[in-house]
C-alpha cells in the first residue's frame, strides 16, 4: 500500500515512500534515542498488536466528524448541521492496549458545483484506496438513496475490507416503526449486495460504538505503532485553531454564509501566561463581510468569543484571539487561491 504518512512526526505531509521503509527508518532513528526501551516517541508494539488506517466515508452530514471525535475521545474535527463542513482529510488517532487505529475523516462525497467541491471529492475518493479498512457511514434516519448507491459503486473494485455503519439510530424516536423497518431493510439489502457487515450505532449517544470499535480492530492486520500512543491527531494546533474559527462562522451564520469562508492562522505567539493568535477570515463578496462582522461588530465578537473558548480547551490555557476579515473574490473557483488557502488534491 502507498501514500501512508510517515510515523516519525505528527506534522508531516503524505508522501510516496513505502510505509514499511518509513516505519523502519523511524524506528532506527528512535533506537539511538532510547526508542526501544520506552523512552522514545514510538514504543515497540506488543505481540498481537493490530494497527492501520480507517477511512470514514459517506455523503455530507451523515455524522462522520462527530463519530471520529467520539471514538478518539476528543474534539479535533469541527461539527455543524450544515453539509460539507469537513474540507480536509483529517486524521484522528485511537490507541488502545491492543490496537492503534488512525481514522481518516474525509469530506462528504457529493456532486461538486465549484473547484473547491471538486478538490474535496477527489480527496475523499483518494482516501478509499489508501487505507486498510473503509467505514462507509450512512444516515439511519433516511432510506438508502442515490448518493449512497453512488458511493457503493465507487467501492465495487476496492479490495479493502468495508463496514457499513448506520448512524443516528438514537434519533428515530419520532419515526413510525414501519418507516424504521423500511430504512433498515434498504441498508440490509445494500450491505447484502456487497457482502458487507453492517453495524447500527449513534455517534451522539455512543450506542453501538464499542461493537463498531471491536469490528474495526478485527479487520486490521498485525502491525506497529504508527504514532506515539498519546497522540490524538497528526494535525498541528494551528490547523485545528483555524477549523475552530470556521466552525463558529458556520454555526452562527448558517444559511447566510454557508461555504464561501476560509480561515488562515497568521501568527501564534506563546507567552508565559497566554497564547496570542492572529487569524484572517476570507469571504468572497463585500456583502458577506457585513454578515461576518455584524451590526456594531457583534457577530465577529461572538465568533471570536466562541472560538477562543474552544481553543482554550484545545491547548489547556488562556488564549487571546484577534480576527480580521478580508474579501477574496471567487476564491473557491481558483486553483491558485485554493492552494494559497491550504486546499489541495492529495
Amino acid at each position: 500500500m502507498t501514500d501512508r504518512p510517515q510515523p516519525a512526526t505528527p506534522n508531516h505531509q503524505p508522501n510516496d515512500n513505502s510505509v514499511v521503509e518509513a516505519y523502519l527508518a523511524a524506528q532506527k532513528d528512535l533506537a539511538t534515542d532510547g526508542g526501544q526501551d520506552g523512552r522514545g516517541l514510538i514504543p515497540t508494539a506488543p505481540e498481537g498488536f493490530r494497527s492501520g488506517f480507517v477511512g470514514i466515508i459517506g455523503r455530507p452530514n451523515v455524522g462522520k466528524s462527530t463519530l471520529m471525535n467520539q471514538l478518539i475521545g476528543q474534539k479535533i474535527a469541527i461539527v455543524s448541521p450544515v453539509p460539507q463542513t469537513t474540507r480536509n482529510r483529517l486524521q484522528g488517532i485511537l490507541t488502545t492496549d491492543t490496537a492503534q487505529m488512525i481514522f481518516v475523516d474525509t469530506p462528504g462525497i457529493h456532486k461538486p458545483h465549484h473547484k473547491l467541491g471538486e478538490v474535496l471529492v477527489k480527496n475523499a475518493q483518494s482516501a478509499i484506496g489508501a487505507v486498510d479498512v473503509v467505514l462507509f457511514v450512512v444516515d439511519g434516519m433516511e432510506i438508502a438513496g442515490g448518493g449512497d448507491r453512488f458511493i457503493a459503486e465507487l467501492l465495487l473494485n476496492v479490495k479493502t475490507p468495508i463496514i457499513l455503519g448506520v448512524n443516528k439510530v438514537d434519533a428515530r424516536t419520532d419515526l413510525r416503526q414501519s418507516h424504521i423497518d423500511a430504512i433498515d431493510t434498504s441498508y440490509q439489502e445494500l450491505a447484502a449486495e456487497h457482502n458487507w457487515p453492517i453495524i447500527n450505532f449513534s455517534a451522539v449517544t455512543e450506542t453501538g460504538l464499542p461493537e463498531l470499535q471491536t469490528s474495526l480492530t478485527e479487520k486490521l492486520e498485525i502491525g506497529p505503532y504508527y504514532y506515539p500512543p498519546e497522540l490524538v491527531t497528526d494535525q498541528p494546533e494551528r490547523f485545528i485553531m483555524g477549523e475552530l474559527i470556521r466552525e463558529q462562522i458556520i454555526l452562527l451564520t448558517r444559511e447566510e454564509l454557508p461555504h464561501s469562508v476560509a480561515v488562515t492562522i497568521d501568527r501564534v505567539h506563546e507567552d508565559a501566561n497566554i497564547t496570542r493568535v492572529l487569524a484572517t477570515i476570507y469571504i468572497e463578496r463585500d456583502s458577506q463581510k457585513g454578515i461576518v462582522i455584524g451590526r456594531g461588530g457583534q457577530m465577529l465578537k461572538q465568533i471570536g468569543s466562541n472560538a477562543r473558548e474552544q481553543m482554550q480547551k484545545l491547548i489547556a490555557g488562556k488564549v487571546y484571539l484577534e480576527l480580521f476579515v478580508k474579501v477574496q473574490p471567487k476564491w473557491r473557483q481558483s486553483g491558485l487561491r485554493l492552494a494559497e488557502l491550504g486546499y489541495r488534491v492529495d
